[in-house]
C-alpha cells in the first residue's frame, strides 16, 4: 500500500492550496481517509477525515469552515481543498488510511497507512 500526497507549496495567508492523496493497492472508498499535520517540533494533529461507508467529513476545529475534504472514486484519491489559509497552517500534511472506530476518527492510532507529506507554507 501507497499514499502519496501531492499539491503543497508556497502560498500567501487568504490564498488557497489544494492537496491530493494518491493511494495505490487500496480503494480509498474502502478506507476511512484523513488527513494530519505536523509543526515542526511539535506533534502530529488531526486535520480532517472522511469515513468509508458513509462518506460522513470529520475537521479540526482550527480547520472548520476554511478547509473541505473529499474523494474522487473514480481516480482513486481524497482531496484536502484548503481556503482561507493562515500563517499557523504552515505545516507537513500528511494522509491516512485506516479503519478507525468513531471515537478515534481524529486519532492517529486509528489510521494504519500512511502517507510520506507535503509541506505546505503560508507567508507573505
Amino acid at each position: 500500500v501507497q499514499l502519496q500526497a501531492s499539491g503543497g507549496g508556497l502560498v500567501r495567508p487568504g490564498g488557497s492550496l489544494r492537496l491530493s492523496c494518491t493511494a495505490s493497492e487500496l480503494t480509498v472508498s474502502r478506507y476511512s481517509m484523513a488527513w494530519f499535520r505536523r509543526v515542526s517540533g511539535e506533534e502530529r494533529e488531526f486535520v480532517a477525515a472522511i469515513r468509508s461507508n458513509s462518506g460522513t467529513t470529520y475537521y479540526s476545529e482550527s480547520v472548520k469552515g476554511r478547509f473541505s475534504i473529499s474523494r474522487n472514486v473514480a481516480k482513486n484519491t481524497v482531496d484536502l481543498q484548503m481556503n482561507s489559509l493562515k500563517s499557523e497552517d504552515t505545516a507537513v500534511y500528511y494522509c491516512a488510511a485506516g479503519v478507525p472506530i468513531l471515537s478515534s476518527v481524529g486519532q492517529k492510532s486509528g489510521y494504519r497507512y500512511w502517507g510520506q507529506g507535503t509541506e505546505v507554507t503560508v507567508s507573505s
